[in-house]
């Protein structure tokens, strides 16, 4: 299934807000970042790192990074949508986005939101 566009951050300034925010968790797999926002939904960008070399890899890392954050970060089970604040969050994925399963990568994705969220695991 397709993340629908109003839960997608869209634009460079979006992506810079996001990383300029305090709140951030690094991971083995992915980098994310959040800052608190007034909208009615979390919105969820993802990029990948220039680490990841060619093109094919990142376009497949950024679609899985994509349907964990679907899954794991705008759901009602989320840990960012328990604590009742909306949040604007970006996620970088690192080369070992490709390499994890994707119950690993979930299982990050889940942890860098109960960190974002401020919630101990």
């Amino acid at each position: 299934m397709v993340m629908k566009k109003h839960l997608r951050l869209r634009r460079r300034s979006d992506f810079q807000a996001a990383i300029s925010g305090r709140r951030f968790h690094s991971g083995r797999a992915l980098v994310g970042f959040a800052v608190p926002t007034p909208a009615p939904q979390t919105r969820v960008g993802v990029t990948v790192s220039r680490m990841v070399k060619s093109s094919v890899e990142r376009n497949r890392a950024r679609r899985r990074l994509r349907e964990v954050a679907r899954l794991g970060l705008l759901g009602p089970d989320s840990p960012l949508h328990q604590v009742g604040i909306r949040y604007e969050v970006v996620l970088i994925a690192r080369p070992a986005a490709l390499e994890l399963s994707f119950a690993d990568l979930k299982a990050e994705a889940t942890l860098a939101a109960l960190r974002l969220a401020k919630l101990k695991p």
